[in-house]
């Protein structure tokens, strides 16, 4: 089957990633989340971007004209029933994304896919609790998605290789690379990168290091271009949170468990960036470590 029109669900900073970079490729884009206000934001955040990719010579101000034009937005999530492929990108939380399935199933066309953009969710779960697990699957971006080169596809139980493929097709036409993922908990780059972030977050809680001495020594030390604790507050510490309980209760082993420090600052509300104050304090001009 040919994908031309794609449903986004969440116009967060995944979902306007998602949907900058199918607008781009040629894609037309149906935008959806539950607050105007966000949906306005996101489309200035594609604006935003595309406007310094243009500054850098990697798009004309054609194409950034005809991207945007190729994006609409809704409130109302069943509108994205007429679409060929749906790609949720909501919060990291299942019984969030199982509603939005379930809402969604009796208004799609029999030949539309269902993909979530989940880093750690079973996407078999997820699949069953609509009518087409066959034609359901894991579609995860890494963030930021403008930037980043690589796409995780995961196949459910029962996800065919018609929808893989018709999925793999679009990964090529974004420019993108696909990596090909068994259904565990966290896939493979959540798998190895979040207990690693984890184990930065337990040097501070046991005072091996101070955030500052964590993060440079894995940049100095293993050239890493972001330090563990610089990059979880980045992602989110409560999205570094939800993949952590996933992988500790999908996988029952004792070296999943998240550091007690982690899931306090989450309690606190310090989230990382997108609330000013994680492990680094961003309220400044310059970020304040905050341990």
């Amino acid at each position: 089957m040919e994908i031309k029109k794609i449903g986004i669900v969440g116009a967060g900073q995944m979902g306007n990633g998602i949907a900058h970079v199918m607008s781009l490729a040629g894609y037309d884009v149906l935008l959806n989340d539950i607050s105007q206000d966000a949906l306005n934001t996101a489309m200035d955040q594609m604006k935003s971007n595309m406007a310094r990719q243009v500054s850098r010579g990697k798009i004309t101000d054609d194409d950034l004209t005809n991207a945007l034009e190729r994006v609409t937005t809704t409130q109302v999530l069943t509108e994205l029933g007429q679409t060929d492929l749906i790609i949720e990108a909501a919060t990291e939380r299942e019984t969030v994304k199982q509603a939005i399935f379930e809402d969604l199933v009796p208004h799609l066309q029999p030949h539309t896919i269902l993909t979530s953009n989940t880093s750690s969710i079973s996407i078999t779960r997820l699949a069953s609790r609509t009518d087409r697990p066959e034609k359901f699957m894991g579609f995860h971006f890494m963030n930021p998605v403008p930037v980043m080169q690589l796409v995780e596809l995961i196949r459910g139980i029962a996800t065919d290789e018609e929808t893989y493929s018709a999925c793999k097709v679009v990964v090529d036409r974004l420019g993108k690379t696909a990596a090909s993922a068994e259904d565990f908990p966290a896939f493979i780059v959540n798998r190895i990168l979040m207990p690693m972030i984890n184990e930065a977050v337990y040097t501070l809680y046991e005072g091996v290091g101070s955030v500052q001495s964590i993060d440079s020594s894995m940049k100095l030390g293993a050239n890493h271009p972001m330090g563990p604790l610089e990059l979880a507050d980045f992602i989110g510490l409560d999205t570094c949170l939800a993949i952590m309980n996933v992988l500790h209760d999908g996988l029952a082993d004792t070296k999943y468990r998240p550091c007690p420090l982690l899931t306090k600052y989450v309690e606190a509300g310090w989230l990382g960036r997108k609330t000013q104050r994680g492990f680094y304090d961003y309220r400044g001009e310059v970020p304040v470590p905050t341990r």
